[in-house]
C-alpha cells in the first residue's frame, strides 16, 4: 500500500533520511524507533505524502506521488489515518465534532451513527459534548484517534500516541490499535518507549525498525 524506494531526504540542509527502503503492506503492524532528532516523524510524513523526497519514489496505493496533482494527492491521503505528536483541536467544537472534521471537511454528512460507536469504543461517549480544553491527556490522544480512523483508512501512522500519557494509558492506547490491526488495517507507530514494544509483542505480530546513521535498519530481537 505504502511503499518507499531508496529515498532520501534533507531538513534544514543537512541529510536526515538516506537510501530509505519500506513496504507498509495490508494489516502489517510496526514500530519506528530512534533517538530524537533521528528523523521518525519526517519518515512518516513522507509515508502519508505530506512532504515529497529528496530523491528516490514513494507509491501511496500503487500511485507515483511525485505525479499526483494536489486534489488526486489529497483524495489518496484519506486512506490513510494520522495521530499527530502535538495532537491539535478546535478549541470551539466540542470533541464529537472535533472528530467528525474529515467528514465535514470533505463535504460529506457525519453518520451519526457511526460516529457515536466509534467514541464508544475509545471510551469518550461521555465526553461527547466536552470542549477540547476540558479533556485529560489520554481523552485527547484517543479522540486523536478516534479522528484518524473515522474514515475507516487502511493503514494508520500514529507519531509518539503514548508520549504524553501514563503507562496504563499507553496499554489502553496500544490495545486499540492492536485491536484496529486485528480488523484489517495496518499500522505504524513511532515510538521511543521501548517498554511499549516489548509489551506488544505478546499482542500482535509486529516488526521493530530503527533510524540511526540516516538509515532505517530491521531491530530484530535486539528490543
Amino acid at each position: 500500500m505504502i511503499r518507499l524506494a531508496n529515498v532520501s531526504h534533507d531538513y534544514g540542509g543537512r541529510g536526515l533520511l538516506s537510501a530509505v527502503d519500506l513496504h507498509i503492506a495490508p494489516g502489517s503492524f510496526y514500530f519506528l524507533t530512534g533517538p530524537s532528532g533521528a528523523g521518525k516523524s519526517t519518515l512518516l510524513k513522507l509515508c502519508y505524502g505530506d512532504l515529497q523526497p529528496r530523491s528516490g519514489e514513494i507509491t501511496l496505493f500503487g500511485q507515483d506521488t511525485a505525479t499526483l496533482s494536489r486534489d488526486a494527492l489529497a483524495d489518496t491521503r484519506r486512506r490513510i489515518g494520522v495521530i499527530h505528536q502535538d495532537c491539535q483541536f478546535l478549541d470551539h467544537l466540542t470533541l464529537a465534532e472535533n472528530v467528525a472534521l474529515p467528514f465535514v471537511a470533505t463535504g460529506r454528512d457525519v453518520p451519526t451513527k457511526d460516529l457515536s460507536e466509534l467514541l464508544s469504543w475509545v471510551g469518550l461517549e461521555h465526553q461527547a459534548d466536552s470542549l477540547p480544553p476540558t479533556l485529560s491527556g489520554g481523552e485527547r490522544q484517543r479522540a486523536a484517534l478516534a479522528r484518524a480512523v473515522i474514515m475507516s483508512p487502511e493503514v494508520v501512522l500514529a507519531d509518539e500516541p503514548t508520549g504524553n500519557v501514563d503507562w496504563e494509558m499507553s496499554q489502553r492506547l496500544l490495545s486499540l490499535l492492536v485491536e484496529l490491526n486485528r480488523m484489517g488495517t495496518a499500522v505504524m507507530i513511532a515510538t521511543h518507549d521501548l517498554n511499549l514494544i516489548r509489551t506488544a509483542k505478546s499482542q500482535v505480530t509486529s516488526r521493530t525498525l530503527r533510524i540511526a546513521d540516516h538509515t532505517l535498519q530491521s531491530a530484530g530481537s535486539e528490543l
